[in-house]
């Protein structure tokens, strides 16, 4: 296994955990924020040249500044011809946490080339009292958004915000 590789992988798991949104804050480039340090453990790790991926398993932390992502397994895929993480699959009790919002779900992908994270397979989003819940979840790293769809069969969408903490925490 070659030494760049895992130093890919290790990248895309920093563009998930501190993507978008640093580079948003920051100025900086996907490239430099994905060289930042991070902090990932697991039970175990495996690469895979042949794919272009690398596999953390058991009790899965990846950590790079004010961001944590916690799964039972994450799988990053590594484009040759973007030089980049391309995408990352975490499967298994998901949980994403940033700037006091947290996200879970069974399943989620992360595209890093458009710095989106889509949760699904029944997703929760929450921030202080206020949740949002559906069949899935996109976060929009770079436009700081997120869309709650449904789901098949009339699947319907739940919120319950309080609108006393909303105005606590607006900007003036």
């Amino acid at each position: 296994m070659r030494i760049s590789r895992i130093f890919a992988a290790l990248s895309l798991v920093a563009a998930l955990a501190g993507g978008a949104g640093a580079q948003e804050r920051g100025g900086d480039s996907a490239r430099e924020v994905g060289s930042r340090p991070i902090d990932v453990t697991a039970d175990r790790v495996s690469a895979d040249s042949a794919r272009n991926t690398v596999t953390f398993e058991g009790n899965v932390v990846a950590r790079q500044g004010d961001v944590t992502l916690y799964a039972d397994r994450i799988e990053a895929a590594y484009s040759r011809e973007a030089g980049a993480i391309d995408r990352i699959e975490a499967v298994g009790n998901v949980r994403f946490v940033q700037e006091g919002r947290e996200a879970r779900s069974p399943r989620a992908t992360f595209y890093n080339l458009e710095q989106q994270i889509v949760l699904s397979g029944g997703a929760t989003l929450r921030q202080g009292q206020n949740t949002v819940q559906g069949e899935t979840l996109t976060i929009f790293l770079r436009e700081n958004r997120s869309v709650v769809t449904g789901g098949k069969d009339g699947g319907r969408v739940q919120a319950v915000i309080n609108p006393k903490e909303i105005l606590e925490t607006s900007p003036k």
